[in-house]
């Protein structure tokens, strides 16, 4: 009876470490928030939402290394922001916000992962009014092109060059 507990939590310890990663890839919604749930677009994806007191639409959006992307946020509030985390990383903290960064991020994918883009109204501003409406655009780019070297000059040598290796 021993032997049968003793494998029971084994198996039920084996478990919870293979979930414990899936665990990890569900975001923290805030009170009101509500999940959507993004393919990358083949083509310029456009989200329109309105952000009152967190009551807002956060989107998942999974990503693939070598994908080019650029994220633009637009606001007629300027207490209305964006942030985006990514999931895979253990911190809770934005690795871009609007509030800082800028209104757009443009970068290569250096690895598989999913972000959450949460755009919110700022609590902290006095400000009027209750919320914002936003524009979100995901734009997916050509690779940017790497500047090639230029190619060896000839140069004049008292050595003549090796024959190649065949």
């Amino acid at each position: 009876m021993k032997d049968l507990s003793v494998r029971t939590l084994i198996t039920a310890a084996a478990l919870l470490l293979l979930t414990a990663p899936a665990i990890a890839q569900a975001p923290q919604l805030n009170p009101g928030e509500k999940l959507e749930k993004l393919q990358f677009p083949a083509v310029t994806m456009q989200l329109k939402g309105w952000t009152k007191f967190g009551n807002s639409h956060v989107y998942t959006l999974p990503v693939h290394a070598g994908q080019h992307m650029k994220i633009s946020f637009a606001t007629k509030s300027k207490f209305a922001f964006l942030a985006i985390f990514d999931l895979s990383k253990p911190d809770d903290e934005a690795f871009f916000g609007t509030d800082e960064d800028g209104t757009s991020f443009e970068t290569t994918v250096k690895e598989n992962t999913t972000w959450l883009l949460r755009p919110y109204y700022s609590k902290v501003s006095p400000r009027r009014g209750l919320g914002a409406p936003f524009s979100i655009l995901i734009e997916p780019l050509a690779a940017p092109q790497q500047p090639q070297k230029p190619a060896e000059l000839e140069r004049p040598s008292l050595f003549p060059k090796a024959p190649a290796k065949q």
